[in-house]
């Protein structure tokens, strides 16, 4: 084993997921495991590392790697779809539906392109492309199908039905290529299992038998039949071991049997190379790599071990073994597990006479010499002695642990009737364990299951176990002990009832006084004081000795101390049982006797005590050494009988009238019960159907009183906002007289505004027509007076000519007169007159240019103030009047200075918007006259020079 996984849950009671599937990827390096809770891990073994991949949340019942993409695998669910998802990226890829049962086999093609999923009724091809349906293979009902398959490095399919028809069909075209022919009726079985060779040219099939057919697929012909040893009695599962160096033709077979053990043999030797798996450890299902050196195997227990081929190999690879060997004795002193006497044989290869119509060859499968001895040492049942059993049980007290079920299952001598126990199985659950759950609560689903399966098959196989109210407790440790093997199971608590159950059904339904008779006359000649003690109290044997034999003493002991009393039990005389129960309470003898209390004593017998069962195991055997004949319970019972092969013994040891009459009443009682129960149940009905109205009736007188609570709230609400409607139109009738006084007094604030808008529009027309009037009369004195100016400058201008004349005259006369004094007079005069003459000039400017100033203000005022027009005229003639020069002033102009400019009194003036642009030309009018004048005044003082 390279590896064992065992999957354990954290909690606080932990249990163990259990793997169902197992398969191989393309490389053959790592494989996908999924468990009962649908769970997929893959497992790298070359990176020896795992990872859970999906959560499906229900159970897998088919796993198939090998697809054209190498990273997706599918998956068939309890829900009756497959799945497709990826390792990588944990996805799912695709969901395909269409099965209407469980699926159990998935075959995918070479070229990972198709595949094929099989269930009982019906095999659907797939194209993994596209993840479409392209056929659906329809069969009638009483026809099953066991498996449909692609045949390896082919394009052809197998279908094999359950009556033993096999068929191969061309993939592409769904052709029938041929068909196999029946098998032999010598030989025939019914297939349950196939496999291949990789070449596709031999098929392996086999069924509930020993036998293993292997047909020729292009000769289309059965060419051999290989027969298993006698522990094989059913194939559960087949395939082939690959070799790198066999080209495809694989010529060792792996068979997995019902005994859990996978023996791999070569089919043209038939020899047995080598085996996994154990009756302890037993192998449920197998897979082997795509190269040949990993098998994958899901174990009985749900735990996965993955093994070495190379490893398990090494025993066939090895030199053969040298022709001369010595035998060793062994130590007198020691014992062991191979002083066991065995009988290892060699069978030669058995050929059956050759008949004309075909040529078969039936081999019998021989041991491999070269095996493991030991191994071989345990499977050899027939060749075990019970003498020597019970000298080793002596020497070391209890069996080996690995080989005690071995050891039982020889000493009861089992005969594995599968077929009757499969009847006894197939007819279901019995009526009088349906219920068992609710009396016996078992955590363990799967325990339940197969208790309640062992108790009908016992039910079935005798009437009188259907009311047997302690079988139960019987069978319960042998159900827990075996639950991985239902047939060995049954066969132990058969066997142990007509061995060690002698005469316990001759005072049913009462418990055996017979047998407790037997116990209580053992126990007062070995110890008087305590049975008279337990007279003493009133405690009979129904009480210290039926609850030790109806729970086979599994209340009172461990798992180990049952072990290995029932070692003791079973390798002797069913009067050990018996005596078991004497030495229990007499080596309990001191806590016993302390006991005064009925409870204490229910108690003490039905729980664990402080007793070393080692010590009662040798008081047992001291007893059954010391016991007188008269009252010792072998002369009453009878020997060990095993169980007969083939067919179980009838088991009648019980009063049958009684039997026959419970189970009368039984039925009786039932039919009344179901009577009942259907009264019952229509007085329930009535009762819910009353109850039912009465619920309907009270949701409706509810709904009214809600719809009624409801309008009265509505007519609330409605009063409420009627009112406040009223309010509101209050409100806003107040709003509207506001807003309507407001609207007047508005309205009377515009008409006001607007007459005086008008008003002041007349008023600004009578000042544009007083503006524009004088803008014409200061246009008409601008023009007269300019007029005037150019007069002026005219006659300056002439004046000046004129003086330039005269002195220019003057000088020409100065030049021709001879007296100097005479022309001096004469200039002087001259000058004097023009002296005079300028004055007067100045004086004549003067006066025009205050007159003009005069003007100009008087213009300016009456564009300031238009209403007063008359007045600037009669101030102006009156400041003029007043103004103008008097002679005397006159006379001292002649002593102003003549190169003095002559100044204009002005008057401050107010702009008015309006008049802007008027006095900006007035005042500019008012410079250049200005600057004429000085002009003129400079002219004199030249003329003086």
């Amino acid at each position: 084993i390279i590896v064992n996984i065992i999957h354990n849950t954290s909690d606080y009671h932990p249990k163990v997921l259990r793997f169902l599937n197992v398969a191989f990827d393309g490389s053959g390096d790592s494989l996908i495991a999924g468990d009962h809770q649908g769970n997929i891990y893959v497992f790298d073994l070359y990176g020896n590392r795992f990872n859970l991949v999906q959560r499906t949340a229900q159970a897998c019942t088919a796993l198939a790697f090998n697809l054209r993409r190498k990273s997706e695998f599918l998956v068939a669910l309890a829900d009756y779809s497959i799945k497709c998802f990826d390792t990588v990226t944990k996805e799912l890829v695709s969901w395909m539906r269409g099965h209407e049962s469980s699926v159990f086999s998935i075959s995918v093609h070479a070229s990972g392109k198709y595949a094929i999923t099989t269930s009982s009724d019906t095999a659907q091809l797939w194209d993994l492309d596209t993840f479409q349906r392209k056929r659906k293979l329809n069969i009638r009902q009483s026809v099953g199908i066991q498996k449909v398959f692609f045949l390896p490095l082919s394009n052809t399919i197998l279908s094999c039905f359950k009556d033993n028809s096999i068929f191969a069909w061309e993939c592409d075209t769904l052709f029938c290529k041929y068909q196999l022919p029946a098998p032999p009726e010598s030989s025939s079985i019914l297939y349950r299992v196939f496999a291949v060779t990789r070449d596709g040219r031999i098929l392996a099939a086999g069924g509930k038998s020993n036998h293993l057919h292997l047909w020729c697929l292009e000769a289309t012909q059965l060419f051999r039949i290989i027969q298993m040893p006698t522990k094989v009695r059913a194939i559960r599962h087949l395939e082939f071991l690959p070799d790198s160096f066999d080209a495809g033709s694989n010529q060792v077979l792996g068979v997995l049997s019902q005994d859990g053990i996978l023996r791999f043999v070569n089919i043209q030797t038939c020899k047995l190379l080598f085996e996994i798996g154990s009756l302890d450890e037993g192998i449920s299902s197998s897979v082997i790599s795509p190269h040949g050196r990993y098998i994958a195997s899901v174990m009985e227990n749900g735990s996965l071990n993955v093994y070495s081929v190379q490893a398990l190999t090494q025993e066939i690879n090895k030199p053969p073994p040298p022709l001369v060997k010595v035998i060793e004795d062994f130590p007198k002193n020691k014992l062991s597990s191979i002083d066991l006497k065995m009988k290892v044989t060699s069978g030669k290869v058995q050929q059956p006479a050759k008949s004309r119509e075909s040529k078969i060859q039936t081999r019998i499968l021989k041991q491999d010499l070269t095996g493991n001895f030991e191994s071989k040492e345990n499977e050899l049942s027939d060749g075990l002695n019970k003498k020597r059993l019970q000298i080793l049980l002596k020497g070391y007290g209890e069996y080996p642990t690995k080989y005690r079920m071995f050891i039982w299952r020889s000493l009861l001598q089992l005969p594995e009737n599968h077929t009757a126990f499969s009847s006894l199985i197939d007819k279901g659950t019995h009526v009088a364990f349906l219920n068992l759950q609710k009396k016996y609560p078992i955590k363990s689903r799967k325990l339940l299951r197969v208790l309640q399966r062992t108790l009908s098959a016992l039910a079935h196989w005798s009437v009188i176990f259907s009311d047997t109210p302690y079988l139960p407790l019987l069978a319960f440790p042998f159900v827990k002990l075996f639950q991985n093997n239902q047939l060995i199971c049954f066969e132990v608590v058969a066997t142990l009832i007509i061995n060690w159950c002698q005469h316990w059904f001759e005072y049913f339904p009462n418990p055996p006084i017979n047998i407790l008779s037997m116990i209580e006359n053992v126990l007062a000649f070995h110890d008087k004081e305590l049975l008279q003690h337990f007279i003493d109290h009133d405690i009979t044997s129904q009480l210290y000795a039926w609850p030790l034999l109806e729970t086979v003493f599994s209340e009172v002991l461990t798992r180990e101390e049952w072990l290995k009393l029932f070692d003791n039990v079973f390798s002797n005389h069913p009067s050990f049982l018996l005596m078991t129960v004497v030495a229990y309470n007499v080596c309990s003898r001191a806590p016993l006797l302390n006991c005064n209390l009925k409870d204490d004593f229910e108690y003490f017998f039905h729980h664990r005590n402080n007793l070393d069962i080692s010590v009662v195991i040798r008081e047992v055997y001291r007893l059954l050494e010391t016991t007188p004949t008269d009252i010792h319970p072998d002369s009453m019972l009878d020997a060990f009988v095993a169980l007969t092969k083939g067919q179980y013994p009838v088991f009648n040891q019980y009063p049958k009238f009684i039997v026959d009459y419970q189970s009368q009443e039984r039925e009786r009682i039932r039919n009344d019960e179901l009577d009942y129960l259907r009264e019952r149940q229509t007085v329930e009905d009535m009762q819910a159907e009353v109850d039912q109205q009465r619920f309907e009736d009270e949701a409706w007188y509810q709904k009214q009183e809600l719809l009624r609570k409801a309008e009265e709230t509505r007519r609330e609400m409605l009063l409420r906002e009627e009112e406040k409607m009223i309010q509101q139109r209050q409100r806003l009738a107040a709003v509207k007289r506001e807003l309507k006084i407001k609207e007047i007094h508005l309205q009377d604030a515009a008409r006001r505004r607007f007459l005086k808008l008008q008003q002041d529009q007349r008023e600004m027309e009578l000042r544009r027509l007083d503006d524009e009037i004088g803008r014409k009369n200061l246009t008409r004195n601008q023009e007269a007076v300019a007029k005037e100016m150019r007069e002026d400058a005219d006659a300056y201008r002439r004046k000046v000519d004129l003086e330039e004349h005269m002195f220019h005259k003057l000088i020409e006369t100065d030049q021709t007169q001879n007296q100097q004094t005479q022309k001096w007079k004469e200039a002087e005069e001259k000058e004097f007159y023009l002296t005079s003459e300028k004055k007067g000039a100045a004086l004549s400017d003067a006066s025009r240019k205050w007159f003009l100033n005069q003007e100009i203000s008087a213009a300016v005022e009456h564009a300031e103030n238009p209403c007063n027009k008359e007045a600037p005229r009669f101030q102006n003639e009156q400041v003029a009047s007043s103004c103008l020069p008097r002679t005397s002033q006159l006379n001292d102009v002649s002593e102003m200075d003549p190169s003095a400019p002559i100044s204009l009194n002005r008057r401050t003036i107010e702009w008015d918007t309006t008049g802007q642009n008027l006095i900006k030309k007035v005042r500019n009018l008012r410079q250049r006259l200005t600057a004429q004048a000085r002009n003129r005044c400079q002219t004199p003082g030249l003329l003086a020079t």
